[in-house]
């Protein structure tokens, strides 16, 4: 469980991660989810440098083998969950198509940042892990991606907007709705189009849109 090189000189890891290392080590390996080899997935599959989108998700999915370490997403095996159901159906709404599989890796290798902001779990238990510090990592990680230009936050629900209150500046893109949850997708998520109008924000700044649609994996 190595930070990975290009984050690893926020304060977190200095301040927090070696408490929460040792609350994760307390216990075996099927106890938590995503497990070591996910854990900072998001983190690893963009740079601070990369970073051009923000998402921001809760925690991982407390069904076992379904989190992959991005938020939202799942392995491409596993059937999709509703709230990622529900974004793909406005994706389509929005774009005309959607990528075949939970799998959002192609997003993150684009720039797009899909971060929870508790990056662990206890299996069947959602939120265990919400008051283990975790949630600093997140703004750290956010402010040090603003610090290489605008970003476009996708904040989705209460939870992702209070995580990030104060960062986002006049150049970044917001664009807050409620939660892509079945209990609340009606409420604004449905119809607000983010997709496209983030795409039309980056290309507006001379900058390559975000192949949402598909499983490519470009580059950003």
């Amino acid at each position: 469980m190595t930070p990975p090189a290009a984050w690893a000189d926020l304060p977190f890891f200095r301040e927090d991660w070696p408490a929460i290392r040792a609350r994760l080590d307390g216990l075996a390996g099927p106890d938590w989810i995503p497990g070591e080899d996910r854990l900072f997935a998001a983190l690893e599959a963009t740079t601070p440098q990369q970073v051009r989108v923000v998402v921001l998700g809760q925690d991982p999915y407390p069904t076992p083998g379904h989190a992959n370490g991005l938020a939202f997403s799942v392995a491409s095996h596993i059937a999709l969950p509703r709230s990622l159901s529900n974004i793909f159906t406005e994706l389509r709404d929005d774009l005309g198509s959607a990528p075949v599989t939970g799998d959002l890796s192609p997003w993150a290798r684009q720039g797009v940042l899909l971060l929870n902001t508790s990056l662990s779990v206890t299996p069947g238990c959602a939120g265990a892990h919400a008051g283990w510090g975790w949630d600093r990592l997140a703004r750290q990680a956010v402010a040090t991606s603003q610090a290489h230009g605008p970003v476009a936050f996708l904040l989705w629900g209460a939870q992702a907007r209070k995580a990030v209150a104060g960062l986002p500046r006049p150049q970044d893109l917001v664009i807050a709705t409620a939660h892509p949850s079945p209990l609340s997708a009606r409420r604004g998520f449905f119809g607000s189009r983010p997709f496209s109008r983030i795409n039309d924000w980056l290309s507006a700044r001379g900058d390559r849109p975000i192949d949402w649609t598909g499983q490519g994996d470009h580059a950003p």
